[in-house]
């Protein structure tokens, strides 16, 4: 990582609960608390307000906080084809909000945070909830689980960012298949 200062944004992607975590990691490359939430999207009846509302708070919580990276829970596979296409549209609807104010979009998967978090891709969220209060030195309700997820989502982040590996990690296998076989590529 950088020398420099960065503000990362969890989001736990939900057409219910929305989770965002803030974390904003100094100069040294130490992160700290900034800001977490959920957006209860319960009382709202119609599919398509609920998406506006995301995008609107997750664009509020941009131009508040000017994150440089937003991490957001990647869709996961689920008994009811229709959860995984609901969160797809939820997690859309964030990072268009991120990507309209050129924040960098990355996803993770819920066992991939947890793993970061916990070293339990299986942990509970209550397990999430009180690794990540004791890793950034704060007290959080149990009634914030899905912002602790998110928080957590963040911290996976800043681990990649910081993670010698990182810039291996970032370039996919395919890119360095192209570039390291160009001839193979037809025009």
């Amino acid at each position: 990582m950088t020398n420099k200062e960065k503000v990362i944004l969890g989001i736990d992607p939900g057409t219910n609960l929305l989770g965002f975590g803030i974390v904003r990691v100094d100069a040294a490359g130490k992160p700290s608390f900034v800001d977490m939430g959920v957006v209860d999207l319960r009382k709202v009846a119609s599919p398509y307000e609920k998406l506006e509302i995301i995008h609107e708070k997750v664009g509020a919580l941009c131009d508040l906080h000017h994150p440089d990276d937003m991490a957001v829970e990647s869709p996961f596979y689920a008994k009811n084809a229709q959860v995984p296409f609901k969160l797809g549209r939820a997690q859309g609807a964030a990072m268009v909000a991120g990507l309209n104010r050129g924040v960098q979009i990355f996803e993770y998967a819920p066992s991939k945070a947890k793993m970061a978090i916990c070293g339990n891709g299986a942990a509970s969220k209550e397990q999430v909830c009180l690794i990540v209060q004791r890793t950034l030195g704060i007290k959080i309700a149990n009634k914030y689980l899905d912002a602790t997820d998110a928080l957590a989502l963040a911290m996976c982040h800043f681990y990649q960012l910081s993670s010698p590996l990182a810039a291996v990690q970032q370039t996919s296998s395919w890119e360095r298949f192209v570039a390291s076989n160009p001839e193979r590529i037809k025009k």
